[in-house]
């Protein structure tokens, strides 16, 4: 492929981006300074200028070979497909399954599923997870197959429009629909936790409405606008409605045995919503809760 003539004056990697657009700057300025993409016949720094007519070598195979450590931690666990074609998988994950390996979870993870479930993940950064549920949070998550559809995936989580709904069982009485804006980042003294962060924490914001009250928690839908961890948990805690079960940032009780004895936090994500990246349809699936999330509802509402 030749540099067309109206990037001249480019830096490489912004004619990169442009000849290139189903993948991200950044990795494509990863290519190019591991020496996967030359210049005419050369390896090129990302910043530097073109002038039209230089011809750029790309070996995407030779860019994306599959990682053997990643190859290598396949486990046949299994999994809840919702939808799956050749770009992208909608996993119903189950409460108890953490997402990605990590301080005292190495292996069976989502991912480890995922690589046994589909080998070819293996070349895909994080094997094509863009998003994450805690490990005790039920529900719906997309992943990616293809380096394209991951690129245009995050690019759409950037700019919102994944829509992705949460069911959350708080304690106490909401009284009314809101909307809590408040920045998060690592809580200043306990590192494994995270904190609303006036000063340097990323912004977040979280819309909640109110569907269904009981004598001592209220039942809401939440709607993440911005996906920052512990994010929906957070929140609630911060006007005094923690979720139910939710031993790191609810710890107060509600004096509902039922409420307060429930094993894990009450969050279910129930409905995703995207384009899809290679046909640009809007997509959109839904999740029954889980048996114990809808136990304790059914307990609640029949007292």
């Amino acid at each position: 492929m030749e540099v067309p003539a109206e990037c001249a004056g480019w830096r490489l990697d912004a004619t990169l981006a442009k000849l290139f657009p189903e993948h991200s700057r950044s990795r494509l300025q990863g290519w190019v300074k591991d020496g996967l993409i030359r210049l005419d016949g050369d390896e090129a720094e990302s910043k530097r200028k073109v002038y039209g007519g230089e011809r750029i070598e790309f070996d995407l195979g030779a860019a994306v070979p599959p990682a053997p450590t990643l190859a290598e931690s396949a486990e046949d666990i299994p999994l809840h497909v919702v939808f799956e074609d050749e770009h992208l998988i909608v996993i119903d994950k189950p409460a108890g399954l953490v997402v990605h390996p990590g301080n005292g979870n190495p292996t069976g993870t989502l991912l480890n599923a995922l690589l046994h479930h589909a080998p070819q993940l293996a070349g895909i950064p994080r094997a094509g997870i863009v998003h994450r549920l805690d490990k005790d949070t039920s529900g719906l998550l997309v992943i990616a197959k293809t380096l394209t559809a991951q690129t245009d995936l995050v690019r759409q989580m950037q700019a919102r429009s994944v829509k992705r709904h949460y069911l959350a069982l708080v304690l106490g009485n909401v009284e009314r629909d809101g909307t809590i804006d408040a920045p998060l980042g690592r809580h200043p003294l306990q590192r494994t936790k995270m904190a609303i962060v006036r000063a340097g924490g990323k912004e977040a914001r979280t819309h909640y409405a109110v569907l269904e009250r009981f004598a001592r928690g209220t039942l809401l839908e939440c709607r993440l606008e911005t996906g920052r961890t512990h994010q929906i948990r957070v929140h609630l805690t911060s006007i005094k409605h923690p979720l139910a079960g939710d031993a790191v940032y609810g710890r107060n009780k509600c004096g509902d045995a039922r409420l307060d004895a429930f094993s894990r936090q009450a969050l279910h994500a129930w409905r995703l919503a995207l384009r899809h990246p290679a046909t640009g349809v809007e997509m959109a699936w839904e999740s029954p809760l889980p048996a114990d999330f809808a136990e304790l509802l059914d307990a609640l509402r029949h007292e």
